[in-house]
């Protein structure tokens, strides 16, 4: 389930860092926009250009004093210069033999001072306009304008300001984010791991729901899918059971059945010599009778003890004297079927004999059925792979591909009065006794099957 969780985060960044690109992209450029109209650089380049202004117009009316001063009349210090004005003073006293300075205090004014002998001479004339002074100090508060500007570097602070906004909003809005899909989460992780335990085969798994929305209320269709596979299962327990029993008892009466022919064909046989004095086949006849009741009596027994199958006792039996056997036993049932044999061994196989017998008689009778009066059934025996083989041919009709598809498996049957167990208990037999049979070509045009079983040493 963290799956979903990192999904629906990988949502939430994809569904937010695009438009939060966008936004600051967008802001940043707004931002420059709006600094570049800013007068900063206008307050620069108009200081620079104040400057330059004042320093032509005091260069350009120091030449004209100058040059003028020689007609026009000078300001004589002479004397004790302890009476002389400041600045007359100290350049007496600099040693300078001239000097242009800058004086006045309402309005500004150049004075030129030439040194003549222990006379000092000052020449003077206004400067026209705005005084000096004014200049000098617009000037400094412009300057100082745009170095204030320039230090505090308005774009980088804002952008950087901006980011930091934008990232703790989107770092809130994830920690929400991620604290709702936990939420949401959890509840489908129970749910998961419900299912999870119903389907390992705990169907006493229950959930506790909560809320009235839809995984509320999915929690509540899993306990009530929980409860009804459980009513199910028990049902069905039932049903298996009875069904065992059912298919238990169709074998038994299956068996029974295989029994009782011998029996039957035995005592029509004896009934049809009754005039005869053949004591060689009256004791043969009783034999047969005494055998197929013995097997009677172990599957009776077996029924009795829980339906058990009786003890497999393997043992090697000849397999062309139990086909001729069977053979003869079933040609006064079908006096209209012509019975061929086809040996090609004498080895003997490893089989449970009383199985054998079964499964032999089944696919003989089967034959019989399907051949039809006038058909003709053919039995061979044969080594093949190092196991001996049991084939039982027909002249009938054959099989449909639908009656191969089913043909082993119980309750399916193709006779009108079969149960559908005869096949699959040969099959079952045949399998106890270490071999197998399966459907083969037949060689009379009709259906064929073939026994397999280990060979005797």
């Amino acid at each position: 389930m963290n799956r979903l969780r990192n999904r629906l985060l990988l949502v939430f960044l994809a569904a937010t860092l695009a438009p939060l690109a966008a936004t600051l992209w967008i802001t940043t450029s707004l931002l420059d926009r709006s600094l570049s109209l800013a007068t900063t650089n206008e307050v620069d380049e108009l200081s620079t250009s104040l400057q330059e202004t004042g320093r032509a117009l005091f260069t350009t009316t120091r030449d004209a004093l100058k040059v003028s001063s020689h007609r026009e009349a000078p300001q004589i210090y002479k004397g004790p210069s302890t009476k002389w004005p400041e600045e007359v003073r100290q350049f007496a006293e600099s040693g300078d033999s001239e000097r242009f300075q800058l004086s006045g205090e309402k309005q500004d004014r150049i004075d030129y001072l030439v040194r003549r002998g222990a006379e000092v001479h000052q020449y003077s004339r206004l400067i026209a306009g705005p005084g000096m002074k004014e200049l000098a100090e617009q000037y400094a508060k412009g300057r100082a304008l745009v170095e204030r500007a320039r230090a505090r570097d308005f774009r980088r602070g804002y952008f950087w300001t901006l980011v930091i906004a934008a990232a703790a909003i989107w770092a809130v809005c994830l920690t929400v984010l991620t604290l709702v899909t936990s939420r949401i989460t959890r509840p489908m992780e129970q749910l998961t791991a419900g299912l999870a335990e119903l389907a390992a085969g705990n169907l006493d798994a229950r959930l506790q729901p909560k809320g009235g929305d839809e995984i509320g209320q999915a929690m509540a269709a899993f306990n009530d899918t929980a409860e009804r596979l459980r009513m199910g299962q028990e049902r069905l327990v039932n049903v298996t059971r009875l069904a065992s029993w059912q298919t238990l008892a169709r074998k038994m009466a299956h068996e029974v059945k295989n029994s009782l022919t011998p029996i039957r064909l035995t005592m029509e046989e004896i009934l049809a010599r009754r005039g005869e004095r053949d004591e060689r086949f009256l004791e043969q006849a009783s034999q047969i009778v005494v055998d197929e009741v013995v097997t009677l009596e172990k599957r009776v027994r077996a029924f009795s003890q829980f339906a058990s199958e009786p003890p497999v006792q393997l043992a090697a039996v000849d397999v062309n004297a139990l086909v001729e056997e069977r053979i003869r036993l079933l040609k006064n049932a079908h006096p209209d079927i012509t019975y061929n044999t086809q040996f090609d061994t004498h080895d003997a196989a490893i089989a449970d004999e009383d199985l054998l017998k079964g499964v032999i008689t089944n696919l003989l009778e089967n034959a019989a059925d399907a051949a039809g009066p006038g058909g003709g059934v053919l039995g061979k025996t044969y080594v093949a792979n190092g196991k001996v083989a049991i084939e039982v041919h027909d002249s009938g009709p054959g099989l449909s591909a639908h009656a191969r598809g089913s043909l082993f498996e119980p309750t399916i049957s193709f006779k009108k009065s079969g149960m559908g167990l005869g096949l699959s208990i040969a099959r079952k037999s045949a399998v106890i006794s270490g071999g197998d049979i399966e459907l083969i070509e037949g060689e009379l045009g009709g259906a064929a099957f073939r026994v397999t079983l280990p060979r005797g040493e």
